[in-house]
């Protein structure tokens, strides 16, 4: 009995270990230090993980706020909360909440490491429930881990690598409940609610498959009332507006996507795709394909047609009302474009694959347990896990190069002089005409970040257009009128706005200074000051204006 059990132990750790290792592997031990942030940094895979680590900087440096997620230096007006910044609130609340003694510049290296390892553990939990054999369990929660839909979203969208939420949720639907099954379903949908909002309705969705057997109405207002709490506290509810949009239907799961290796696999050839950003995602690896018969002989270990018809579900929305195949259209359902607009909260509906495909794979696994035995089924797993790992080398030789080696620390991108002095006189630099993604956002945004300054200058997850539009206008008729704020600088990104800057231009007072490729509005600014810089750049000086001292401004936050 002892041996058993630390022989159950031992396993789920090996398990574990090796879903950590197969992600460290691949992306790199350098992603783990907390003070490493050059990978992040270098734009090698788009601009997606320098908003979290922006996200994340800009919200330890604030004063909490109430909500506690609300995350006021990064947007100023545009601000919402760290929710929208894809910062992972779980984390990033807790080291918030702990900063001082727990300082850390990045959490995302050892995040993913966590979801291999959480992925691999639960893999070996869900294989259990079919047999007690060691290898194959280890091997099947491998073929869990080696999964495209997985990795490739590890490639950038670190929070949707937890993943394993769907496995827990899976597991908790195959299993018997008891009397704290209400709250384990609280807090996994808590969890989920401060992680993605991705997942939070897969999770959800999964715990409706799982209450049907036991209707509990105090249940029924917990569970749900977790999800809101975690939103809230996360600071979902700061946008008003801006969730939703016309995108349902334009990354939706082809019908040819899951045999669809993409840029993925070796093995299987490559079929046609509709080719937006999401194609090949949803591959599920020639070893996980080849255990898909097996899934007719699977024996049910509860009533499944709950989870049958909740996974059904999450599938039509996946393929969404532009049903393709190979990449072109076989059937278009008409719907309200108000609704089309709703349903585009969840842009990319392809997602809402995962939960069938894992649950497709565990069937798989336990009708080949069932047909062939523990030790048979164990070799087999193992074999098919070894196909899985040579068919898609063409995935991991790409994102081998997602995260290369950098420094710790990136130099700033802006680096005249001028910034520098910048710093010191200013508390905010405005991005004008504001956006969110707008040019020259993220270098302006990491120089705020790394100087404790708000910044307008912003790219993230959801954004109000009104707002965007407002601040626009008032921005504008301020810089018209002479008002500039106090301490702020202004970045002219169009020639619209430097004009504008121009005609408002207060002689004597403010400057307009190219540096680094912008013009900037620097009010205030002592012109004298610019002739001890050693490379300052490029002054633009308007007809009349005079040197002179200016007003002395506020220290910078």
């Amino acid at each position: 009995m002892h041996f058993a059990r630390a022989t159950t132990v031992l396993g789920a750790a090996l398990a574990a270990a090796l879903g950590a290792a197969i992600v460290i592997h691949l992306f790199g031990p350098h992603i783990l230090p907390p003070s490493s942030t050059g990978w992040m940094l270098s734009g090698q895979v788009g601009p997606d993980p320098v908003q979290y680590w922006l996200g994340w900087t800009f919200f330890r440096q604030a004063p909490w706020g109430w909500p506690p997620g609300e995350s006021p230096l990064y947007g100023m007006e545009l601000s919402s909360s760290i929710f929208y910044a894809d910062s992972i609130p779980l984390i990033a609340l807790a080291l918030k909440a702990l900063r001082g003694v727990v300082d850390v510049d990045q959490y995302w290296g050892l995040w993913l490491a966590f979801c291999g390892a959480m992925q691999a553990w639960l893999g070996w939990r869900l294989v259990g429930l079919f047999t007690k054999d060691v290898l194959a369990r280890v091997a099947g929660a491998m073929i869990l881990v080696l999964q495209p839909m997985l990795l490739n979203r590890m490639g950038g969208h670190f929070a949707l690598s937890a993943q394993w939420l769907v496995l827990w949720s899976l597991l908790l639907v195959l299993t018997p409940g008891g009397r704290f099954r209400p709250l384990g379903w609280a807090l996994l949908v808590l969890a989920a609610s401060l992680i993605h909002s991705y997942i939070l309705p897969m999770v959800l969705a999964l715990w409706v498959a799982d209450w049907w057997s036991r209707k509990g109405v105090l249940e029924l207002a917990l569970v749900p009332a977790a999800g809101l709490g975690g939103l809230w506290l996360a600071g979902f509810f700061l946008l008003g507006a801006g969730h939703g949009n016309a995108q349902y239907g334009t990354m939706q799961l082809d019908l040819l996507g899951p045999f669809d290796p993409g840029f993925w696999g070796s093995l299987v050839p490559d079929l046609p795709d509709p080719d937006h950003p999401e194609s090949g995602s949803s591959y599920l690896g020639l070893g996980a394909l080849l255990l898909l018969p097996f899934a007719f002989l699977a024996r049910p270990v509860r009533r499944i047609w709950p989870l049958a018809l909740v996974l059904l579900a999450m599938l039509a929305f996946a393929i969404s009302h532009r049903v393709l195949v190979g990449g072109a259209e076989v059937l278009h359902i008409p719907l309200p474009g108000a609704l089309v607009e709703k349903m585009g909260a969840l842009r990319c509906s392809e997602r809402f694959f995962w939960p069938l495909a894992y649950a497709l794979i565990l069937a798989g696994m336990a009708g080949l347990l069932r047909v062939a035995g523990p030790r048979w089924g164990g070799l087999a797993l193992l074999a098919l896990l070894a196909v899985q790992a040579v068919d898609l080398r063409p995935g991991y030789a790409r994102i081998a190069h997602y995260f290369p080696p950098t420094p710790a620390e990136l130099p700033l991108r802006l680096q005249d002089p001028f910034w520098e002095q910048a710093a010191i006189r200013y508390r905010a630099i405005r991005a004008v005409p504001a956006a969110n993604q707008g040019r020259a956002w993220e270098e302006i945004a990491v120089f705020a970040a790394r100087h404790g300054m708000a910044t307008d200058a912003i790219y993230l997850a959801r954004a109000d257009a009104s707002a965007v539009a407002g601040l626009r206008r008032r921005v504008a008729q301020r810089l018209m009128d002479s008002d500039p704020e106090p301490a702020t600088l202004y970045v002219l990104r169009d020639e619209e706005s430097l004009e504008i800057a121009r005609e408002g231009l207060r002689p004597g007072r403010d400057a307009i200074i190219q540096a680094d490729g912008l013009n900037i509005l620097a009010p205030d600014w002592d012109v004298t000051a610019s002739v001890s810089l050693t490379n300052p750049g490029e002054m633009i000086r308007t007809p009349g204006e005079e040197n002179s001292h200016a007003d002395p401004t506020p220290p910078r936050l």
